[in-house]
């Protein structure tokens, strides 16, 4: 309340609960953000720096739990673009996944045998500064059309070893709820299609787009599954909670996906109590993220061994719920590859050797 008395003055509990105010009142620009964040030096250079490879947009919502003048805030370092950005790290590339060599169509992308990814747009509510897919993602080149679906759906059609559709961007729950019924319906009657998933981080930077008529409309095509990007525990609000439980409630399923960020999410207390609220919010923890190899994305990167460190210290600590699957995705479209510390230490007379939570060696007939 205190925030939009501050930069939002009269406006509605009716507005600010509306997801379309939301995005139309996004902050896109350096004028924009100056008047809600104090940016430093570095943060202004960026903003001011042309033909910048990833828009800006924060949802009004989703600024009001940054601070204003705290430059090292974790949700204000995926959101405010720095000058780190623009240099290009070892190994780094604008297609880090191969993901444009495994697409066989426009807006497919083709990496596994049984699935496929659906970019259904290229627009998201918020661009967090680490995107995968900066290289397209507010470009208006994959606007969410039925036109441009068309190829796609016919792709799918097309190949009946396909039995999962993952559909992302962009956001998908950008999109209005009569163009996103008419993707879905058409893809629930493939009949190939067992299951649909949809990735977002939607719940997270702007709740109020989960409506009891956005839930109504997502029940009618069971089995369908939903991948939450969720980065921080500070974005696990009250408003937040409310939306992913319209969700569940709906009968589907949450899923979460959290990206590995220096200075961000890197220790394992932040880690654990994300874990842990997540739980509590109906979400299944899934996937932990080593950050991609995007053009610009050095200053978020960890070692390897920090993942592998957080692991550790969930598993046996806490209810293995809490505990998801570290991942690196291949470079060049490899697919994701589980990485997890080595609990079996050798053997001997015969037997493994397993090292518990505790340090502790225990040996089990090989």
């Amino acid at each position: 309340m205190s925030f939009r008395a501050a930069y939002f003055p009269g406006v509605s509990d009716e507005d600010w609960s509306d997801w379309r105010w939301q995005m139309r009142n996004a902050l896109k620009s350096k004028d924009d953000l100056g008047q809600v964040f104090d940016l430093t030096a570095d943060e202004i250079a960026a903003l001011d720096k042309p033909n910048g490879h990833l828009p800006v947009s924060v949802t009004p919502y989703y600024a009001s739990l940054i601070p204003k003048d705290d430059s090292s805030d974790p949700l204000r370092r995926t959101m405010i673009p720095v000058m780190q950005e623009f240099v290009a790290g070892e190994g780094e590339s604008d297609d880090p996944l191969g993901e444009q060599t495994h697409s066989p169509v426009p807006g497919i992308v083709h990496t596994y045998k049984d699935k496929v990814l659906f970019l259904a747009t290229d627009f998201c509510a918020t661009y967090c500064r680490y995107c995968t897919r900066a290289r397209l993602v507010g470009s208006g080149g994959h606007s969410a059309s039925r036109e441009r679906w068309g190829n796609g759906l016919q792709y799918i059609e097309s190949h009946p070893g396909i039995r999962d559709v993952l559909i992302s961007g962009g956001d998908p729950l950008t999109i209005a709820d009569d163009k996103l019924d008419w993707l879905l319906g058409r893809l629930h009657g493939i009949e190939h299609i067992e299951i649909i998933r949809i990735g977002t981080k939607i719940p997270a930077v702007l709740p109020q787009r989960i409506t009891p008529e956005l839930c109504d409309m997502l029940r009618k095509y069971h089995p369908l599954w939903m991948s939450v990007h969720f980065t921080h525990p500070n974005e696990c609000t009250s408003e937040t909670e409310d939306a992913c439980a319209l969700l569940a409630d709906a009968g589907i399923p949450l899923c979460s996906q959290t990206v590995l960020l220096k200075g961000v999410n890197d220790d394992l207390e932040t880690m654990r109590t994300l874990m842990h609220t997540l739980l509590r919010f109906r979400v299944k923890p899934y996937y932990l993220l080593q950050c991609d190899l995007i053009t610009g994305s050095s200053h978020f990167r960890t070692p390897v061994q920090a993942g592998l460190d957080i692991i550790k210290g969930l598993h046996g600590h806490t209810t293995g719920y809490a505990v998801p699957t570290y991942v690196i995705d291949a470079p060049g479209g490899g697919g994701k590859v589980p990485v997890s510390p080595d609990y079996v230490v050798g053997e001997k007379d015969g037997k493994l050797l397993l090292l518990n939570h505790l340090g502790e060696t225990y040996t089990y007939p090989k």
